[in-house]
C-alpha cells in the first residue's frame, strides 16, 4: 500500500510538471510567432524550487540582460563581505592641534561608501553626515584650520564608469559613476520648466550648461550628458510644455561636490580655513602630489547602513550606483586590485565556484546596464537556487520587488531588452525558480513576458 502511494504521489507530480511545461511551451512559443518577435531572442528556464527541470526555451543562450544581473552582484556581495558589512568615512587630521588652531590639514576619505548623504535612509542623510562632521570638529577642539580640507577619494583606481556603458546613459542619474568618496548617491535633480531651469535640489559645483531642450509631448523625453571630472553638462531631448519636469543627473564629480559644500559648513560653523578645500584627484590633475590621510588623529568614523540594507534598495531600486561599488569593493578586498575589470573577473569566478557554466554568464559590470552583459536565463536560475540555500536569504529575497503582476521578481530593462528572475508559489503550492530574457522585441516585451510567467501562478 506504502509503494502504491508513492508511485501515485510521483504520478501527480509528473502530470503536473508535464502539464506546466505544455502550457509554458505554448505561450512562449506563441511570443515567439508573433509579428513583434521576427528578429527577437528569447531565453527562459523554469525548476522547482529543489532544481529539479521544468522547462525551457533556449535556456542556455547568452543574451543581454538589463538589471537581473543584479541577482548575481548581490549574491556575490552577501556572501563574500557578509550581511553585516559596513563601508566607513572617516575624517582625520595630519600635523599639531593647539589653543584650537589645526597647524595641518583635516581630511575626509572613504572606502566608496555609496550611501554616504544617500536620502533613502532616515539616519543617514546629508543632514545627518554635515552634523556629524561638525560635532567631531567641535569636540576636537578645532576653531581654526591653517591649512586644507582634503577630501581623499584616492581609494579607488581612477575609472569611475565601467567600460561599455552608454554615452546617452551616462549623465543620467542611473549612469552615476563610482569614486572613493561618493556623496548624495552621485544624482542631482533639476526643476525645470518647459526649457528653463528652475531650480536645482542643491547647487551644483563648477558645472556650465548648454541648454539643447524643445518643448513638445507628453512627457520627459529629455537626457542630460556629463562626464567625470568635466564642467561641461549638455541637456537635450524634448519636456512638456508649460509644466514642470524634475529631470534627474549624474554627478561629474561627486568629492568636488562634498568639498564645496563642506566649506560652506565649516563657515556657517564659524571655523576658519586659511588653505583651500581640495580633491586628491583635483591636486592629481593639477600636476601636485596628492595628500595622504593620515591612519591616527581620527575625530570621526562615520559607518554605513549595513550591507544587507544596501542590497535591498540595490535590488528594490535597481540602484546601478551600488553594483558597482559592490564589483570594485569585491575587487579591492579579494583581488588587491579595484579596477571593474579586477570586480568583474571576481564576479565571474565566484558564480563559476557554484558550479555555474562560466560560458553562460559573460559579465561586463556588476548593474546589467552594459549592453555587453550576456548571460543565460539557466544561469540565472542557478544563482536563484545557490541564493536559496544561503544564510543571507532571507535579506536578499526581501529586495525582490512585486511586480504589476503580483509575482515577487527582479525586473530589467534597458532599450531592445526586458528581463525577469525571481520566485514563485502558485496557487495548488508548488515553488518554481525562473528566469525570462527577450531581446530585441518589438512591442511590450513587459506585458508579453508576465503574460507567460503568469503560467507559473
Amino acid at each position: 500500500m506504502k509503494k502504491t502511494l508513492t508511485v501515485l504521489i510521483f504520478s501527480v507530480q509528473f502530470f503536473s510538471a508535464q502539464n506546466i511545461a505544455q502550457r509554458l511551451d505554448k505561450v512562449a512559443k506563441d511570443l515567439m510567432d508573433s509579428s513583434g518577435a521576427i528578429a527577437s531572442n528569447l531565453s527562459f528556464y523554469v525548476s522547482d524550487e529543489n532544481g529539479n527541470f521544468i522547462y525551457e526555451y533556449q535556456g542556455s543562450k547568452g543574451l543581454s540582460t538589463a538589471s537581473t544581473q543584479k541577482i548575481f552582484t548581490a549574491g556575490a556581495a552577501l556572501e563574500t563581505l557578509g550581511k553585516s558589512y559596513t563601508y566607513k568615512t572617516t575624517s582625520t587630521y595630519s600635523g599639531s592641534l593647539s589653543g584650537g588652531i589645526l597647524n595641518g590639514n583635516l581630511f575626509i576619505s572613504s572606502n566608496g561608501d555609496p550611501t554616504l548623504g544617500s536620502w533613502r535612509y532616515e539616519a543617514y542623510k546629508p543632514e545627518s553626515f554635515k552634523k556629524k562632521l561638525m560635532e567631531a570638529i567641535k569636540t576636537a577642539g578645532i576653531t581654526k584650520i591653517s591649512g586644507d580640507v582634503v577630501i581623499d577619494d584616492s581609494y579607488f583606481d581612477h575609472q569611475t564608469i565601467p567600460g561599455g556603458w552608454p554615452w546617452d546613459d551616462l549623465g543620467n542619474y542611473y549612469g552615476a559613476g563610482v569614486w572613493g568618496v561618493n556623496w548624495r548617491e552621485n544624482q542631482f535633480d533639476i526643476n525645470i520648466n518647459g526649457t528653463e531651469f528652475k531650480s536645482f535640489s542643491y547647487p551644483l559645483e563648477g558645472v556650465k550648461w548648454l541648454n539643447d531642450l524643445s518643448t513638445g509631448g507628453s512627457s520627459d523625453q529629455s537626457l542630460i550628458f556629463t562626464a567625470p571630472h568635466s564642467n561641461t553638462a549638455l541637456i537635450n531631448g524634448m519636456l512638456p510644455t508649460g509644466k514642470t519636469v524634475t529631470v534627474s543627473g549624474s554627478a561629474p564629480n561627486p568629492p568636488l561636490q562634498l568639498a564645496a559644500e563642506v566649506k560652506q559648513w565649516l563657515k556657517e560653523s564659524g571655523i576658519e580655513i586659511s588653505g583651500k578645500v581640495v580633491t586628491n584627484s583635483q591636486l592629481e590633475l593639477d600636476g601636485k602630489p596628492v595628500l595622504e590621510a593620515p591612519k591616527d588623529n581620527v575625530i570621526l568614523t562615520y559607518q554605513s547602513p549595513t550591507l544587507d540594507k544596501i542590497v535591498y534598495w540595490f535590488l528594490r531600486k535597481s540602484v546601478n550606483l551600488y553594483g558597482e561599488t559592490f564589483i570594485k569593493t569585491l575587487g579591492k578586498e579579494k583581488k588587491g586590485n579595484s579596477s571593474f575589470k579586477s570586480g568583474v573577473a571576481f564576479l565571474k569566478e565566484f558564480w563559476k565556484s557554484k558550479g555555474i557554466n562560466p560560458n553562460m554568464i559573460n559579465f561586463a559590470d556588476g548593474s546589467g546596464l552594459s549592453p555587453q552583459n550576456y548571460v543565460a536565463a539557466k544561469a540565472e536560475v542557478q544563482a536563484l537556487l545557490y541564493a536559496k540555500k544561503q544564510p543571507w536569504f532571507e535579506a536578499y529575497y526581501d529586495g525582490f520587488p512585486v511586480q504589476e503582476n503580483g509575482m515577487k521578481m527582479k525586473s530589467g530593462t534597458m532599450r531592445d531588452t526586458k528581463s525577469f528572475a525571481g520566485y514563485q508559489t502558485a496557487k495548488d503550492g508548488k515553488k518554481y525558480v525562473f528566469s525570462i530574457i527577450i531581446n530585441n522585441y518589438q512591442g511590450n516585451g513587459s506585458a508579453e513576458l508576465q503574460k507567460i510567467l503568469n503560467v507559473l501562478k
